[in-house]
């Protein structure tokens, strides 16, 4: 009875609010580290008193760290190898090409690990890539056609 199902039962319609993206959960093999790297980066940690998890304020979603094999065990799946592409990639935007470079350059100098570097994009923009300590990957980038507005998140054209 507390499983999910897939289907709606007969005659229940109901309003739900748009899915939106509240947290992302990264597997890291030594919280510590993990934590030591983002914090270089400029995430503040919030709810310090969690143990054995991290959490920051990312920018209107949360970004939160959890040990790699209790991630796995939580979410039913098998722990696959550390820093094998998992088939996702995070992103940071940037106002400009000099902040990608910088942001770039302090996320391997925090710990992180070169993947591509900055370079023009085929969509007229500019991006890099690097991995955290975990092997996670996240581009950085400016793209001149997202904008920000007043409280530094993206503004997606129509």
């Amino acid at each position: 009875m507390g499983e999910a199902s897939a289907v709606e039962p007969r005659g229940t319609t109901r309003a739900m609010a748009p899915l939106q993206l509240s947290l992302v959960t990264l597997g890291v093999a030594d919280l510590r580290r993990a934590v030591t790297f983002y914090e270089a980066l400029g995430l503040v940690r919030r709810v310090k008193e969690a143990t054995g998890a991290a959490f920051f304020d990312a920018g209107g979603v949360v970004l939160s760290l959890y040990p790699r094999v209790e991630l796995a065990a939580d979410a039913g799946v098998v722990a696959g190898r550390p820093g094998a592409f998992g088939g996702i990639a995070l992103a940071c935007n940037r106002a400009s090409r000099s902040e990608v470079d910088t942001t770039l350059i302090r996320a391997v100098a925090a710990g992180g690990r070169a993947l591509r570097p900055a370079q023009p994009t085929f969509w007229g923009g500019y991006s890099g890539y690097v991995a955290d300590p975990d092997g996670h990957p996240w581009e950085i980038a400016h793209n001149p056609g997202f904008p920000f507005d007043a409280a530094g998140r993206i503004v997606l054209p129509d």
